[in-house]
Order: C-alpha cells, then structure tokens, then sequence
C-alpha cells in the first residue's frame, strides 16, 4: 500500500481546498464511515452468526425487513446520533424522522440513509450496500420535516458503500467522484479509483424485464429498440444485466458504463415509482452527474424534484448521457398533445 492515499487524507486535502471549512463535515464523514465498517464486517460475516433471514417486520413501506436491515440501521444511527455533527437524521427502516437524543448537541447537517441497499440478495449471497446523503440545516435546531425536504441539487455529500467481493466507498462532494477499497486488515479506506467517469455511450443496459408489460410506451419502445439489435433502428447489439441491487447496478455503470433504468410502471397506481427520492435517488444521482452522467424520471431531472414526504418514490433512469437523453426524447414525444 505504499504511496496510497487514505480516507482520511483524502478528506483532509479536500478541506483544505475549501475556505472556512470548519472540518465538521470531514468528521462526520469519519462517523459514517465507521458505521459502514461494522456493517462490511456483519455481512462478512454471513449467517455464521445467524443474521441472515426475515426479521418478520415490515417498514413503512411494506417490506418485508431482513435482520441485517434492522442491525446496519442501528449501527448507523448509534454512530451519528452522538457526535454533535447532526440535527437530525431519516433512514429508510424509520417512519419519521430520528431525532438527536436531548444530552447530545445538534449539529449543521442531515443524514439521510438506505443502511443496506438490496437486502433481498443477502441470503442468496449477492453484493448489497449502504447508500448516505448529507444537506445543511441551521445549527442547532431541531429540524422540521421541512428540514429534510430540499433538492437533490442541495446535497453537499453522497456516496455508498459496496459490500461486495471487496468493500468499496464511492465519494462525491461536488468535486467529481472517487472510490476507495477497505483494507481489511488494517481497516482503512485507501483511494483505488480516482476521478471516476461515465461514458457517454454505451450498448449495455439494466432493467428488470419481468415488468415490461406494465411499462409506458416511451420505455417499451427505448428497449425494444436495444434488445433488436442490428436487426433494428439503432444499428448495433446491446447486452442486459439485472443484479436487483441499486448501489451494484450504479458501481458497474460508474466502472464501465451503461444505462439502468428503474422506470415508472403500472402495477400500483399509488406508487409514483419504485426507489425512494430522498436516500437513493437524490444520493445516487448526485453522484452520476457527478461522473458526468445523467440521472432522470424520463420527464424531470431527479435534483431539480421538490421532495413531497419523506419516503417518496420516483422512476430513476440514469448512467450514459446520450442514452439517458434519447430516453428523455421519448418521453416528450408521448407526452405531446
């Protein structure tokens, strides 16, 4: 590892970079990664200590809660809720916001977090994650759900953490975008992939095939248009991949490009899409424009969405410019009077 650059060095150059930066949020990045660290150990771990398997609970939205979900989300928040960083905090497994314990100073920021993205691969043994968004708030306060309801354009920090073959962390702070492998034998984060890239083409692309039939037409006609091929109007052959992991879907398009698409279907007419604006999409599209990639409803660019509750939903389609764009095209066409 020599000649490596650490976590924590990495952080530190950045803030040096930035005037009158206090250092609060190089330290909460810290916590953070010290919370990823025990939950990259927990699925490590496998069910040897007998954490995979349904916690036969629901959250607040429907689903069926793994034991590992309800243990990474307690390591998270036992890990910020001290530190004097956060006003307050929302996470996927919580109905409501979390609050700061009274005995502990509020801090500037918000934490908004999925603890284990793609839970449902753990007892299959496939990559899941935790996926992090950060936004100022007033110090000292003890924030409102208004608090927590800003653009994506708003985010001074994303990124997720891959528990994979490796354990990675992808890092943006609006100065593009890096990964860094977890040393497990000294525990330390060290820069692997600087100044990750999308490509603005690609002839890969993402989607879960079995909803098709509930798709809008804009969407039908984009992959139609892919799976024929040579064959058809694009000219060229493109392959398919479905992991059903969010943070691996976005980690394989940030190492070697392609177009994943969660789009908005009609199997449920309650539910305006499937992934959750505040903690995956408004994080995960931070960091894919970040790369200079596109992050898009179809209709609406995901930063530019004013949050309506905390847990909302929207269709995500992101990676490739160019393809994100010809999607986007598609859609303003079907939506002409």
């Amino acid at each position: 590892m020599i000649n490596k650059v650490s976590l924590p060095q990495f952080i530190t150059e950045q803030q040096r970079q930035l005037p009158g930066a206090s250092g609060d949020l190089s330290s909460l990045l810290n916590d953070i990664v010290t919370a990823c660290k025990q939950i990259s150990h927990l699925v490590n771990q496998g069910d040897l200590i007998g954490t995979w398997g349904s916690a036969a609970s629901e959250n607040v939205q429907g689903e069926v809660q793994k034991k590992l979900d309800i243990i990474s989300n307690d390591y998270m928040v036992d890990a910020l809720k001290w530190t004097g960083h956060l006003a307050g905090m929302i996470s996927e497994e919580d109905d409501d916001p979390i609050e700061i314990p009274s005995q502990y100073p509020r801090g500037k920021y918000l934490a908004l977090f999925d603890p284990l993205d793609g839970s449902s691969n753990i007892d299959v043994n496939l990559t899941v994650g935790t996926i992090f968004s950060i936004l100022r708030c007033n110090e000292g306060i003890k924030p409102s759900i208004d608090d927590f309801l800003q653009k994506g354009s708003k985010q001074v920090c994303a990124g997720f953490v891959l528990y994979g073959p490796s354990t990675m962390l992808i890092l943006t702070t609006g100065q593009g975008v890096n990964g860094f492998t977890l040393d497990q034998e000294i525990g330390e984060f060290y820069l692997t992939h600087p100044d990750m890239t999308i490509p603005e083409d690609t002839q890969e692309f993402a989607i879960n095939m079995s909803n098709q039939r509930f798709w809008e037409a804009p969407v039908q006609q984009y992959i139609t248009e892919c799976v024929q091929g040579t064959d058809g109007v694009r000219g060229k052959d493109f392959n398919m991949r479905w992991i059903a992991s969010l943070v691996a879907e976005v980690y394989r398009v940030l190492t070697r490009g392609g177009i994943f698409m969660y789009p908005y279907d009609h199997r449920d007419s309650t539910k305006e899409g499937r992934l959750r604006l505040l903690y995956e999409a408004n994080p995960i599209g931070f960091i894919v424009e970040q790369a200079g990639g596109l992050c898009s409803t179809g209709r609406e660019r995901i930063l530019e969405m004013k949050p309506k509750e905390i847990h909302q939903r929207v269709p995500v389609i992101l990676g490739a410019k160019n393809e994100v764009t010809r999607v986007i095209s598609y859609h303003k066409d079907y939506d002409l009077p």
